[in-house]
């Protein structure tokens, strides 16, 4: 396939009816229901359900699936079109099937669960009848999921898992979690963790708090797990293969944040472009201003570079590239994700004074959005070491003290390569 900046007229139809659609009619929701995953609040089947049946009629819904499980099957660049759209809005991913981490564990159980698990759990959560939890990271691990401690000990026909699991967002929603427990621990490090399915109705699940962020609806939970039993069978994957599922949404996961995040930061573009041209002050508009000419034109071009590395890397993972393949790629995208949000909410408040501190303006939000993005999903440091590991295992060191790319080295190439025809030429 050749590379290609150009949109199929088809498709373009799609994204325009996509783009009006949110911002008419998603975005909204926002200001008036609280937290998305939250599908049995008032208002959710009054407001939520009717949009959603129109992405559905439209043939948009849950466009990251196959057409086995009643998605479109588009690939990652199609699908980096549409999210950099439905982006904008909180509810945009709910309302067309793609939130997270419910389209992650889509992946998951699709891949890994037995025909009985995927009619009980996989079913209702592509219909959104039910949203679910991902359950990984601990409060003494943080990002480095070798450290999971929480166990769980096979007892006849049951598994019995005993811990803790830290910031498990949409915990107090979920139907059901997926759950990463350490199952044989004299393993090496990336051996010894399995993940299971966990009803949510399962006794033993206590969540002892749930977390907001500035603001928001809490929904990032402390679990405590006390002798919680599940069949032997809802182990998902092989045992001490924890990892390789877990791999099966965070590629694809991570990519969708960040074309997401193209929306939230080109929302913010939008706003600041539209407050430059529209404030005077010392007798001209804010658009006269070099300074603001500035912040205006780097908020561009850093969105524009952060676009095209992404697209390009939806686009690589649709021509043979696995995830694994990509890690450089994804790695690269995840920590630039939230400086590129970071610097153009910032230069938006900034361009809007005093009114872009208050809740009458979104930057502050973004701004602490910002420094999720930079921990979720692995804190940008990780992604940076990864990015540099990547770049640097390919190049092998040079033979002598002194490098072979030094000009006298290179003049004496150059001379051994083209003595002859210099010295007739002389």
């Amino acid at each position: 396939m050749a590379w290609s900046f150009n949109t199929e007229p088809e498709f373009q139809l799609e994204l325009d009816w996509i783009d009006q659609f949110v911002r008419a009619e998603v975005e909204p929701l926002d200001l008036v229901l609280g937290a998305p995953h939250d599908i049995r609040a008032p208002g959710f089947e009054q407001l939520v359900r009717p949009l959603q049946a129109q992405v559905k009629a439209r043939g948009l819904w849950a466009c990251h699936l196959g057409p086995e499980l009643g998605g479109k099957g588009f690939g990652q660049l199609k699908l980096a079109l549409i999210n950099e759209l439905i982006g904008r809005s909180r509810f945009g991913p709910i309302v067309f099937g793609a939130q997270a981490p419910d389209s992650g564990n889509a992946d998951v159980l699709a891949a890994y669960g037995t025909p009985e698990q995927k009619k009980r759990y996989l079913e209702p959560l592509l219909a959104n009848e039910v949203v679910s939890c991902f359950a990984l990271t601990e409060p003494q691990g943080g990002a480095d999921p070798t450290m999971v401690d929480t166990t769980a000990v096979l007892d006849g026909d049951e598994w019995v898992l005993n811990g803790e699991k830290w910031f498990a967002s949409n915990a107090s929603f979920a139907s059901f979690f997926l759950i990463m427990a350490k199952t044989d621990p004299d393993e090496r490090p990336h051996r010894r963790s399995s993940m299971f399915i966990v009803p949510a109705e399962t006794p033993g699940i206590e969540i002892i708090k749930d977390y907001g962020v500035s603001g928001q609806i809490p929904t990032h939970a402390h679990m405590r797990w006390s002798n919680v039993r599940i069949p032997r069978e809802n182990l998902l994957g092989a045992r001490g293969e924890g990892f390789i599922v877990a791999q099966e949404r965070l590629g694809g996961g991570r990519m969708h944040h960040a074309m997401r995040t193209i929306a939230l930061a080109q929302s913010a573009f939008e706003k600041m472009c539209e407050r430059a041209v529209s404030r005077m002050t010392k007798g001209e508009h804010l658009a006269r201003k070099q300074m603001v000419q500035a912040q205006v034109a780097d908020s561009w071009a850093q969105l524009r570079q952060f676009r095209l590395l992404v697209l390009e890397t939806a686009w690589l993972a649709d021509n043979g590239h696995s995830w694994k393949d990509l890690r450089r790629n994804v790695a690269a995208v995840k920590f630039l994700m939230p400086q590129v949000l970071h610097d153009v909410a910032s230069r938006a408040l900034q361009i809007h004074g005093s009114l872009g501190l208050t809740d009458e303006m979104p930057f502050t939000s973004m701004l602490i959005t910002s420094y999720h993005m930079g921990l979720a999903d692995g804190p940008t440091e990780v992604h940076k070491v990864t990015v540099a590991r990547e770049v640097l295992k390919e190049l092998q060191p040079a033979e002598g003290m002194f490098p072979d790319y030094m000009r006298d080295g290179k003049i004496a190439d150059a001379k051994a390569k083209f003595g002859s025809v210099l010295t007739r030429a002389i």
